[in-house]
């Protein structure tokens, strides 16, 4: 059942008041494929802008709170904690992980999501004058907790 449609369907905001409040959190993900000089320059604090990852990490954290300004439907929330992580995967592959956190009556997921998107594209916006070619690729939920719907937890990726 879609719950941002109602019995006409058409679009409206969920209805949460009645729902308990519990702690929620949700973990995504995004990749941002790039040449190997280009994640070394990255790595190596080169790159003439300096540290993108410091940049791309504020921008997910920002991301997550504007998440309802961002996404039509999503209620704003009162995030107790936003983590964003960027880590170099192998030579050509930065891996970035956005769990999110709150002690509320919806979930986190969409902020989760918006973090380690809005991540990616910073990482690709601070480095596209060295490397258009780069990938932002598997953005997706890893997890979420609290809740009616209880723990999902995604199936690893090969």
């Amino acid at each position: 059942m879609l719950t941002h449609l109602d019995s006409q369907g058409r679009a409206n905001m969920v209805d949460v008041s009645d729902k308990a409040q519990t702690v929620r959190e949700a973990a995504a993900q995004a990749w941002v494929r790039m040449l190997p000089q280009t994640l070394r320059m990255i790595s190596q604090g080169e790159h003439p802008k300096g540290d993108v990852f410091a940049v791309a990490r504020i921008a997910g954290i920002q991301a997550a709170k504007k998440t309802s300004e961002l996404i039509p439907l999503c209620h704003p929330l009162l995030l107790t904690s936003v983590k964003v992580e960027l880590v170099v995967e192998g030579d050509d592959a930065v891996r970035i992980t956005a769990r999110c956190k709150l002690t509320g009556q919806t979930g986190v997921e969409m902020e989760a999501l918006t973090a380690a998107s809005v991540a990616a594209l910073t990482l690709y916006d601070m480095c596209k004058a060295v490397d258009r070619g780069m990938t932002i690729e598997n953005v997706r939920l890893l997890e979420k907790l609290g809740g009616k719907s209880g723990h999902y937890l995604a199936e690893p990726s090969a």
